[in-house]
């Protein structure tokens, strides 16, 4: 019974956040060759003409920094090609240091390499590029 009565709360909720026009993006638990990572500071939202087209995060684990960058849906199925950038960044005065830059093409999803940072002052990039846009987002800093 209890299952019964979840699923259908649960669908509800899914409902009812699709009628109000919400949508959630995908949730990244772990960095490629290291399995589960913690998300440390905020979820920026890389926007192309007020919509939010992707998503970037910063996590640890590992011993190492790990920035993330998610392409919305709505983004991938309306475009045929694209690039998605990621990295860690160190914080410095008047420029920002991008410690493991990572791009590919037309994925879904972006891991950086693995940064050792952890004793710094960091932030996570990331970029959509197409054509000659190149809107990006970077999460908020963390020491």
């Amino acid at each position: 019974m209890f299952s019964k009565i979840a699923s259908t709360l649960g669908a509800a909720v899914v409902v009812g956040g699709a009628m109000l026009g919400i949508t959630a993006p995908a949730h990244a638990e772990s960095a490629p060759g290291c399995g589960p990572v913690t998300q440390i500071g905020s979820t920026a939202y890389i926007t192309s003409g007020g919509t939010n087209i992707g998503s970037v995060k910063q996590f640890k684990g590992c011993g190492k920094n790990w920035a993330y960058t998610y392409v919305w849906e709505g983004f991938r199925s309306s475009h045929n090609s694209w690039y998605v950038c990621t990295s860690v960044a160190k914080e410095k005065p008047g420029n920002d240091d991008l410690v493991d830059l990572n791009c590919t093409s037309n994925k879904a999803d972006n891991w950086s390499s693995g940064a050792n940072t952890l004793s710094d002052c960091t932030h996570a990039v990331g970029n959509i590029q197409w054509g000659s846009n190149e809107p990006m987002a970077r999460t908020s800093t963390r020491c």
